[in-house]
């Protein structure tokens, strides 16, 4: 009987010892964790507005059914709810009783009514059309602003009395007393007359899809009028249906026809429209209008087509007629940013400039004339908040800390009593209120998920955690997950270069690993950054765990160094980019846990581009490649981004020729896997067409892949989870276990 217990005893002990060594041990990540199941999706705070008075804003909330979004406010000083502005449940049109499934809402300056947008269809990567309602608080009635079809870039007047939106190509205005709606343009033509918005390529290069803006008294709307009629109409067949269907917009290519574009102002009282001077030259580019504070003075910004020279016009709304207050010149381009600020008192204004070698702000007056440098150092400032004028503080965004980080900060108009405002190392993002009191802080770091944060703008004071993401931080911890480690090297020359690298949780340094080198590499970007990785790290964990050790280094022309640092690829795109990749390739060889031949190389749309040149320009560096929506040629993409980089291919043929991997499809070496979509509005399926006809007649061999119908991104959905697993199984036959010869 003893023994039996003692036995029975010890049984126990070796079963618990069990259960414990189970709950210890971390699980794998799986590519349906990650594209599919949504296991690690980061939760944020979304659709803030923040209050008139400054002492609330609100938010977007699911109800307790997860049903409807309600819109809730907020107490700023404590970040509790106070009050459900409005119910979700309230917001069913005249005739139904189905609430409408809103994607965004906008207050009226007077806060009485809301403007709600739904059943939204993307366009491109930055236009939609929606149907829009209007909401008014106290009469809680929901009404439709028009039956005319869909509607783009709904928008309050400033004084609350009307709003204005395009569609079709033109522009309109309805009067919210009596809902009846003005038509302003009327030769707006598919494919031909745009106003109101943006075409392809503005949307595109210069980052903005909304062409109009409201006068800041309410009384006049400021439009960009595209005529394309003259740019080359791009085809590209969307497959599905018996016969496919031809998709045709409009497409400059680098050194063709742009868009023809003027600016108006259009006159609600008198129903007039005024067009503004910008000059007698056509083929220039406007790629920014804003208001000044006076209500009758528009800022206009104007750039010649190389981008190398930016004008600042003011021009009166009422005559149209316009005068040069800034001109700034560059030996290569120079960058568009929403920087541009007005003050109010009317007299002066803020722009950023690289004039000097980094990015920094700087104070001029009405007449253009400079009273000072704001900022100065060997650094950028990356974003400009806004300027608090009541109490003198400018608030921005810098890379002060390191490159790879971005901080917020504050400083006084004479360039005094600067305060770094975030401690957290890592990347911030910010969210301030209009007063300039209160900003959201969304912060991440490598291995280290979003938290969204609210603070007291005068002293980056914490008042509350509004999301710490600690449900993904507790299911992170029950996976088997590599920490991201950065490092810098230096290449021959002596240039000193970023990297970052992913090693498996089981890593020894005495056995020797493949290595798989991650790049985008094109003008003013980052891959090496201290910030929260999302599903491409959570992918990079699932090839670790495979046995292979991910990297990416930052080449020359990525941002956040300084213009020199930037601009050294100009007119030459790709030289130095690929040199540098190639160095870095050769120095991961010389470490002493990397098998030097089985290094490989992947990356999407310039990292596509990037990945063709390793292949054929690096003399056998890379064994393996994944070249996802590549530009293969620079002839085939579009005139604004090429142009500012490369010049015409008029003017710099040899820039276009000697870096496309066209020209090099005989000296591929190492296997390639080349991934497209059809339907990619951006970098065309044409690139890709061409690589492999190049490929082709010079005999190499190959692998490829397209995706019917999907645009630049090849993402989303089950697209993801496809083209992630194909990746995965390509890396595993080609990099971690080759087993076939490199052709």
């Amino acid at each position: 009987m003893h023994i039996k217990l003692r036995t029975g005893f010890l049984a126990a002990v070796l079963l618990c010892f069990a259960f414990v060594a189970q709950a210890q041990q971390k699980k794998d990540i799986t590519l349906e964790d990650v594209f599919r199941k949504g296991t690690f999706r980061t939760q944020s705070v979304y659709g803030v507005n923040w209050m008139n008075d400054g002492q609330y804003y609100s938010s977007q909330v699911q109800d307790e059914q997860n049903k409807v979004n309600d819109i809730v406010k907020y107490y700023v000083t404590t970040g509790k709810p106070v009050a459900t502005i409005i119910e979700g449940e309230n917001l069913k049109p005249e005739g139904s009783n189905t609430p409408i499934k809103y994607d965004g809402y906008t207050f009226s300056s007077d806060e009485q009514k809301v403007l709600f947008s739904t059943n939204r269809e993307q366009i491109y990567r930055r236009s939609s059309k929606a149907d829009f309602y209007i909401y008014d608080i106290a009469s809680k009635k929901l009404t439709k602003l028009s039956d005319g079809g869909k509607q783009m870039y709904a928008t309050f007047s400033p004084d609350a009395k009307r709003v204005a939106f395009a569609r079709d190509n033109n522009m309109f205005v309805t009067d919210l007393s009596n809902m009846k709606e003005t038509q302003i343009t009327t030769d707006g033509k598919f494919n031909s007359i745009i106003n109101g918005y943006a075409d392809w390529v503005y949307e595109e290069e210069f980052s903005f899809a909304q062409g109009f803006h409201w006068s800041p008294d309410g009384k006049k709307i400021a439009f960009y009028t595209f005529d394309e009629t003259n740019v080359p109409e791009f085809n590209m067949q969307m497959w599905g249906e018996l016969y496919p269907q031809d998709n045709k917009f409009k497409y400059p290519k680098a050194g063709e026809a742009n868009s023809k574009v003027k600016v108006s102002v259009y006159d609600v009282a008198s129903g007039k429209t005024t067009k503004m001077d910008t000059g007698t030259e056509e083929d220039i580019y406007i790629p920014r209008i804003k208001w000044t504070n006076d209500a009758n003075l528009l800022s206009i910004q104007k750039m010649n087509r190389l981008q190398n020279t930016l004008e600042i016009l003011h021009a009166n709304a009422t005559t149209g007629k316009s005068n040069v207050v800034l001109k700034e010149t560059d030996k290569a381009y120079i960058d568009v940013t929403d920087d541009l600020t007005y003050l109010k008192d009317g007299k002066h204004f803020i722009h950023s400039s690289e004039v000097k070698g980094f990015n920094h702000l700087y104070l001029y007056n009405m007449n253009g004339k400079l009273v000072r440098q704001i900022t100065d150092g060997n650094w950028e400032v990356s974003n400009f908040i806004g300027y608090d004028e009541k109490n003198d503080r400018l608030y921005y965004m810098s890379t002060e800390v390191s490159p790879l980080e971005r901080h917020l900060y504050s400083i006084s108009s004479k360039g005094k009593k600067k305060t770094r405002l975030t401690e957290q190392a890592g990347t911030h993002n910010v969210n301030m209120s209009d007063d300039y009191k209160y900003y959201l802080d969304y912060h991440s770091a490598a291995n280290v998920p979003t938290t969204v944060s609210l603070h007291t703008a005068k002293d980056g004071k914490l008042i509350k955690v509004l999301e710490d993401n600690q449900k993904l931080k507790n299911t992170l911890a029950q996976y088997d997950i590599a920490k991201q480690e950065f490092f810098t090297m230096n290449t021959a020359d002596g240039t000193k270069l970023n990297g970052w690298m992913i090693k498996p949780t089981d890593f020894d340094p005495n056995k020797k690993y493949p290595v798989l080198m991650f790049v985008y590499g094109g003008p003013g970007s980052q891959t090496v950054n201290n910030s929260w990785g999302g599903n491409n790290y959570l992918w990079y964990q699932v090839l670790a765990d495979k046995g292979l050790i991910v990297v990416s280094v930052d080449n020359r022309g990525t941002g956040a160094r300084g213009a020199e640092f930037k601009k050294t690829t100009y007119a030459n795109l790709g030289k130095y980019e690929i040199e540098d990749q190639i160095e870095a390739a050769k120095w991961l060889g010389k470490q002493s846990y990397i098998d030097k031949d089985r290094i490989g190389i992947w990356g999407h749309s310039f990292g596509g581009y990037m990945t063709l040149l390793g292949l054929t320009k690096g003399e056998g560096v890379f064994r393996a490649g994944i070249s996802v929506a590549p530009v293969t040629s620079w002839r085939y993409y579009d005139s604004i981004y090429t142009e500012r980089f490369l010049k015409t291919p008029q003017e710099n043929a040899a820039g276009y020729d000697d870096n496309s991997p066209l020209m090099f499809a005989d000296k591929l070496q190492g296997d390639l896997l080349l991934i497209h979509g059809t339907g990619d509005d951006n970098v065309h399926f044409q690139n890709a067409v061409a690589m492999q006809d190049a490929l082709i007649s010079a005999n190499k061999q190959f692998e490829s892949f397209y995706y019917p119908n999907r645009n630049h991104g090849v993402g989303g959905g089950i697209t993801s989870l496809h083209r992630f697993n194909m990746m995965t199984n390509f890396l595993e036959r080609k990099l971690i276990n080759p087993t076939e010869v490199n052709q």
